[in-house]
């Protein structure tokens, strides 16, 4: 049986990252997939672990050749994600999750309409800007931006199957392990065993 392709976005600074991060540490049977970036490594960011970072030529030409299943550019940075390492990953039988903007998400809902969608939310505009800042990463222009961004990605939570808000860090991360394994015992991914189990009564 495949794997559940999991989708987890938010605003930046939302925390997504972090709790993607406790969800695979608590979730048996659930691996990342690792988007590609266009963008420069920031000084925490290891090759292969948090993104595959690559030139903008080459970014474009992953593009012209079809190999993303959504890409976008997001804060003047080109993102994407690997089509063909998600159904590779989704057949192994494991669910994969990936951590994408909302931009990003929409055009993966899109190519897989079975994907469960969980969206980030943070406790307030406040916390938003402190995350931010305290991030490190994001100042002047670039925090402006983001912040401008917020508002509008923000008001794409009706689109998602689920809402996580990232108030209590523990709390949230129990949440979304929650979601990913109450989606393996839906019905329909159950349907036959459950209908061999009913036949063995049958005597």
């Amino acid at each position: 049986m495949a794997g559940n392709l999991i989708i987890v976005s938010a605003p930046s600074g939302a925390g997504k990252t972090t709790l993607v991060a406790g969800a695979l540490k608590q979730v048996e049977r659930l691996v990342p997939s690792i988007s590609y970036t266009a963008r420069a490594a920031r000084r925490d960011e290891e090759m292969g672990v948090h993104y595959h970072f690559v030139t903008r030529e080459e970014f474009e030409a992953m593009i012209a050749r079809g190999e993303f299943l959504e890409w976008a550019e997001v804060h003047g940075n080109f993102y994407g994600t690997s089509r063909q390492r998600v159904e590779e990953l989704c057949a192994t039988g494991a669910d994969v999750i990936l951590t994408i903007d909302v931009q990003g998400a929409e055009n993966a809902r899109r190519a897989f309409p079975d994907a469960v969608s969980v969206f980030i939310l943070p406790p307030s505009y406040e916390a938003l800007v402190e995350r931010l800042k305290t991030r490190g990463a994001n100042h002047g222009e670039d925090l402006e931006l983001r912040l401008r961004n917020a508002q509008r990605e923000l008001e794409q939570y009706r689109h998602f199957d689920y809402l996580v808000i990232n108030d209590d860090l523990e709390q949230a991360t129990r949440e979304l392990a929650a979601i990913i394994l109450a989606e393996r015992c839906r019905r329909k991914l159950h349907a036959e065993t459950a209908e061999r189990i009913l036949q063995t009564f049958a005597k």
